[in-house]
């Protein structure tokens, strides 16, 4: 069930998963500073300030915030197409190698089962890798215990499951299991998850630029302080809440751009990953479970041809 058919009410006060928990200490500050004004404005200190109302434009930090939050949102949309891609292209690939190789012996079964939990274990690690997290138990039962070590010492752990799956490919090629037109199509399968790799590594290591980063900040600030000189006038003890709604609002847009520009954390509004890892594993367990109707003929020494008659 998705968080909007939780309830309107619900979602709109639920702080588990916002950025108020972030953006609460600034917000406080920033109506504190308003009420500091406005008792200024009381014992008749003049701090009233229309002027300052053209410093920074309201449209100016609008379009700032607007182009801030669509970044992010790209990269966001970006890492999420490219793991649906890597969905796509493991399901396509477990079904072509479980189809296409031929099993001569019960060995080569089970080296296909092996290389199919080897697509999961890509998944995998491509989600610790993303994290900067170790290798650990969970993709300890997806390998065996000598790739397992290999993977530990890594730089690029799912770049290494990557080249063992091209490597059984390429065997099976040269055995006579796999003509070669079926192996290049497979190998173009795997290099697209690779790309996707990529693509993910890109977004992970291009963060917003420092500069842009800072002034957004510092103009945020400023406009947040300022603005209590143009409005204490009219409102008066009304300046610290109207002041502290305002700040909540942009520097709330200015947060979530923060939350969401790298999607591949464990936060709530970043990519369930996780999830998306344990749907791929379903997938290959039940892509395993099923008999091709040739194995189903083989199995028992019968062949194809004697079947139909």
């Amino acid at each position: 069930m998705s968080i909007e058919q939780t309830g309107w009410f619900k979602v709109a006060f639920r702080v588990q998963g916002s950025v108020i928990p972030t953006i609460f200490g600034r917000v406080l500050l920033c109506g504190a500073f308003g009420l500091f004004i406005s008792v200024l404005s009381f014992y008749k200190i003049q701090v009233a300030g229309k002027a300052l109302g053209g410093i920074i434009p309201s449209i100016v930090l609008g379009l700032l915030l607007v182009f801030r939050t669509n970044t992010a949102y790209e990269r966001f949309w970006e890492g999420r197409k490219a793991w649906g891609s890597i969905v796509n292209n493991t399901r396509n690939l477990s079904r072509s190698i479980w189809v296409a190789i031929a099993e001569l012996d019960l060995t080569h079964r089970i080296e296909k089962e092996r290389v199919l939990k080897l697509l999961v274990a890509f998944a995998v690690a491509t989600k610790l890798h993303l994290r900067s997290q170790q290798v650990d138990e969970r993709l300890e039962k997806l390998v065996s215990a000598s790739q397992f070590t290999k993977l530990q010492s890594a730089n690029n752990p799912p770049l290494e499951i990557a080249f063992w799956i091209s490597d059984y490919l390429q065997a099976k090629q040269e055995q006579g299991q796999l003509d070669l037109f079926q192996m290049n199509e497979l190998q173009k399968i795997l290099n697209s998850l690779v790309d996707m790799l990529g693509a993910c590594e890109r977004i992970l290591r291009t963060p917003m630029p420092l500069a842009y980063a800072i002034h957004l900040k510092q103009l945020l600030m400023l406009y947040c302080l300022l603005l209590p000189f143009q409005i204490v006038e009219e409102l008066m003890w009304w300046t610290a809440p109207a002041i502290a709604l305002v700040s909540f609002t942009l520097f709330g847009i200015e947060a979530i751009g923060v939350e969401i520009e790298n999607p591949f954390g464990t936060d709530p509004n970043d990519l369930p990953l996780d999830n998306i890892c344990t749907t791929i594993e379903r997938n290959i367990e039940d892509l395993i479970s099923i008999e091709p109707h040739y194995r189903r003929s083989s199995m028992y020494g019968i062949s194809a041809g004697e079947q139909l008659n």
